[in-house]
């Protein structure tokens, strides 16, 4: 079968360049692939952090053919690109779409190709995490132009199905991030970095952005005593500020340290090895691409109660769920520590093979 892809690639950095680049190296073993990507993503004013691209030493995995076309605020390229996908001839056209910057582009594109392609939407979300009045609307008229959905969550089935009755979609769990390599032996990571090796070590992982609730989990410390410790590693998008001013006024200040940066590829085995337990405290949430980082590590996981994170976590039994409260996540950080963590390793050998970029791959064929 021949796949066109119309998505951020590499050298774009974030998860949907990572998911792009990991489901492309699935299908390219039996079929053909070609990827379309951005000549530019996002206007730089528009994009809060400090670069749009990956560094240097994160060279991409293998991949398909790809070209970078389409510019996002350009309506030029739109027909360019519809061009170039139509030159390529392929039999399925996926479109990722994650937030209605996008609609207009990936809308016209679609409608322009529905008559000769399958359009197959790859929605990671339906509704961004932090809404406009502008979001659904926009996000209606791309779902239109579409044949069929995968999506990652139930959450954004249901966006979908809201805003689009008929539409037809196929849930598939979100699937592992493989590409980091092994991890390291647990005090050999904490030395790295630089922490006591003997602390219980908490980890919040991936973009800071509001409804992650960052500031939760600095709440919650202050009711941890002085045997835990956290690591805070990811870029802000945002004012980090108001994070570092609540971090210096907590009486668990000595135990948090954060790395306010994009973390390289080559850093994340040693920040998942040194780490005990992944804490995402989000206030909203579809499905989170750290938690599939967390089962490669085979790392446990507190999650809150919002989106498709309860399901994952309790489907999978690989963590505890709490509430987006500061006294919840305390709680569920102690009564992770009160278990027998062989209770949740026993669980990550059967996670991984149902979580396997091969099954997703198939089920998506």
């Amino acid at each position: 079968m021949k796949f066109a892809v119309l998505s951020p690639f590499y050298p774009y950095r974030g998860g949907i360049s990572q998911f792009t680049m990991m489901l492309c190296r699935e299908l390219n073993m039996e079929n053909e692939v070609k990827v379309f990507s951005f000549s530019r993503l996002y206007p730089n004013f528009l994009f809060p952090g400090k670069s749009q691209f990956v560094e240097n030493d994160e060279p991409p995995i293998t991949q398909p053919q790809s070209v970078r076309i389409l510019d996002s605020i350009n309506p030029f390229s739109y027909e360019k690109t519809v061009k170039a996908i139509n030159n390529y001839q392929p039999d399925v056209l996926i479109i990722a779409y994650w937030t209605s910057f996008f609609a207009p582009a990936c809308g016209y594109i679609a409608k322009r190709l529905k008559s000769k392609t399958k359009i197959i939407g790859l929605i990671h979300n339906a509704i961004p995490h932090e809404p406009h009045f502008f979001d659904s609307p926009l996000a209606s008229m791309f779902f239109r132009q579409c044949h069929k959905f995968v999506v990652l969550s139930e959450s954004v089935k249901k966006d979908i199905l809201r805003l689009y009755p008929s539409a037809q979609c196929l849930m598939l769990p979100h699937p592992l991030y493989d590409n980091f390599g092994e991890p390291l032996e647990k005090k050999e990571a904490r030395k790295r970095f630089n922490i006591d090796r003997n602390k219980k070590t908490l980890l919040f992982f991936g973009l800071i952005r509001d409804y992650k609730g960052l500031d939760l989990l600095i709440e919650a410390m202050s009711r941890l005593d002085d045997s835990f410790q956290l690591i805070i590693a990811g870029e802000c998008y945002g004012d980090f500020g108001k994070y570092k001013r609540q971090i210096d006024t907590s009486p668990a200040r000595d135990r948090i340290f954060a790395l306010n940066r994009y973390i390289n590829n080559s850093e994340v085995p040693t920040l998942f090895s040194a780490a005990d337990l992944l804490v995402a405290p989000y206030r909203s949430a579809t499905q989170s691409g750290v938690i599939p980082i967390a089962c490669h590590f085979e790392l446990p996981v507190l999650v809150t109660n919002v989106g498709g994170l309860r399901e994952t976590v309790e489907k999978s039994g690989i963590g505890l769920v709490c509430q987006p409260q500061p006294d919840s996540i305390a709680e569920g950080i102690k009564q992770f520590f009160n278990v027998e963590n062989k209770l949740f390793s026993d669980k990550f050998k059967k996670i991984k093979d149902e979580l396997s970029w091969d099954k997703f791959a198939r089920n998506f064929l």
